[in-house]
């Protein structure tokens, strides 16, 4: 559940240089905003921001923008990211489904997905960040080579997401697990806060990686 209220969380965001304000001013060119051309990753739905923390830095050579809806949950990672000296790293409150508006025909390499909301009444369906509607977003911003991943301790969501994929012409499954944390693909895996607890309390974390 997302924090809420907090007093002056909003002020905060406007306030900070670590967030973008007008970010569809750097469609196309977002570059120039990390003066690299260097490839560029998001997280959707960053929560308190751990998990693309650790993201940025382990991997200077890789640009880093996490997305989050909420003020009070992207003050959290705000907070974070003021402890640190990473360059790499940059945030946006915004609608994922507006993500086309601010980056170009294939501008995106990756997309981290991690823990979305379920939206888990039918009528909700088109919310939920893996529905079809979502993928064709994604299909405009990322690379001809780029692909998603996506984790979740929600089994309902997850085979909802599978179903998806596999109902479409344009996406393959290249790695996929219904207990990420006796698998295979355990290795390099960077855990979000809400994995961290869900793992300690035995539950099994799913986890896809998908490409076109």
């Amino acid at each position: 559940m997302r924090l809420r209220n907090i007093k002056g969380s909003k002020e905060f965001i406007e306030a900070s240089p670590y967030v973008i304000q007008e970010p569809e001013q750097l469609k196309g060119k977002w570059s120039s905003l990390f003066h690299n051309n260097h490839p560029l990753h998001i997280e959707i739905g960053m929560g308190k921001g751990q998990f693309i923390h650790e993201l940025a830095a382990a991997n200077p050579d890789i640009n880093y923008i996490g997305i989050e809806m909420y003020s009070s949950v992207l003050y959290r990672a705000l907070e974070k990211r003021a402890e640190t000296e990473l360059e790499n790293l940059f945030f946006l409150r915004f609608d994922a489904k507006y993500l086309a508006v601010i980056f170009d025909h294939g501008e995106v390499s990756r997309i981290y997905l991690n823990f979305s909301d379920p939206w888990p009444k039918d009528r909700h369906a088109k919310r939920r960040l893996t529905s079809a509607g979502f993928l064709a977003i994604y299909n405009e911003i990322l690379t001809s080579d780029g692909f998603i991943q996506f984790k979740t301790d929600n089994r309902d969501l997850f085979d909802f997401s599978v179903e998806t994929v596999e109902e479409s012409a344009l996406w393959n499954i290249n790695e996929i697990t219904y207990d990420l944390h006796h698998s295979e693909f355990l290795e390099g895996n960077i855990m979000t806060e809400y994995e961290s607890r869900f793992v300690a309390e035995g539950k099994p974390i799913c986890r896809f990686v998908i490409s076109r």
